[in-house]
């Protein structure tokens, strides 16, 4: 026999939805950076279906000002600065997305173990020391300079400094937690030490790791855009913010919209990227939470 349904007025809401109303009312910039994100989001996947060709050459339209037929202008070869920008949201937004979510898991796994397993904590969090020593730019540029400029290359190269930072999170918050009487008395009962990290503490370091994905989305486009300016990132003919811009540098005193606007939007989308990540921060770490009431 199937279950009644429940008018709409007495369905019971789940645990997700007071949350995230209770972001947007507490954070207006939340809905309006969020907003901007999925736009972006957006353009960079449907880009391809409304604009013209980003590789189009047209000697006769070099170096155009914006107009009606070239919103953002054109670039030194006659490409359409508008198309381009487009695309290159696509290689900003897909770098800091492949980064977050592989420094996260990356982190999450090294940190997790680091932090329950006495042994291996001070080997680790020596060899995660170690790598914050290093500048994360001059790291990327070292490993893009040693195997090549490829997408691929730069989203490891990326993702080797984040790494560090969400171990040393995500092991903060496992030293915490292994020794709340919950975790004790499933040691005690003898549950299997996997068990133990993923149904009991994993939970635990999810609302930190959501915010810190959110930083380390920005960051990774930020540094995507350096090392494409530097000429150490994507291959040149992928179009990204990075490469619009370094392209455009030769010209900025004559043409400054080919810097002006991928700057723009790379700002813009970190902004965005940001201020989603404050929100959640403010949302769910329960210090902030009671200040705020």
């Amino acid at each position: 026999m199937s279950a009644p349904i429940l008018p709409v007025e007495e369905r019971p809401r789940t645990a997700i939805e007071p949350a995230l109303a209770s972001l947007v009312l507490s954070h207006p910039s939340v809905l309006l950076g969020g907003s901007l994100l999925l736009a972006m989001v957006v353009a960079a996947v449907l880009g391809p279906t409304f604009v013209p060709d980003p590789f189009a050459i047209t000697p006769t339209a070099r170096l155009r000002p914006p107009d009606a037929s070239f919103w953002f202008g054109t670039d030194y070869l006659g490409r359409d600065l508008f198309a381009r920008v487009v695309w290159g949201a696509r290689v900003s937004l897909a770098v800091g997305l492949a980064v977050a979510v592989l420094a996260v898991a990356i982190g999450l796994l090294i940190g997790l173990v680091a932090g329950y397993l006495r042994a291996l904590d001070q080997p680790v969090m020596r060899a995660m020391d170690g790598l914050m020593a290093i500048p994360g730019i001059l790291l990327a540029i070292a490993l893009v300079s040693v195997s090549g400029a490829s997408l691929v290359t730069v989203v490891v190269a990326i993702v080797v400094p984040e790494v560090p930072r969400v171990v040393r999170l995500v092991r903060s918050v496992v030293l915490s937690v292994r020794e709340e009487p919950y975790v004790e008395a499933a040691i005690a009962v003898g549950t299997p030490l996997p068990l133990v990290l993923f149904r009991h503490i994993l939970p635990n370091t999810v609302p930190p790791l959501l915010v810190q994905a959110t930083y380390i989305c920005g960051s990774a486009m930020l540094t995507e855009a350096i090392l494409g300016f530097l000429g150490a990132g994507i291959p040149p003919e992928i179009p990204s913010w990075g490469n619009i811009m370094s392209e455009g540098r030769t010209y900025f005193q004559l043409t400054p919209w080919i810097i002006f606007f991928p700057g723009t939007c790379l700002a813009l989308t970190v902004l965005a990227v940001n201020t989603v990540g404050d929100g959640l921060r403010d949302t769910l770490d329960p210090r902030i939470a009671r200040q705020m009431r």
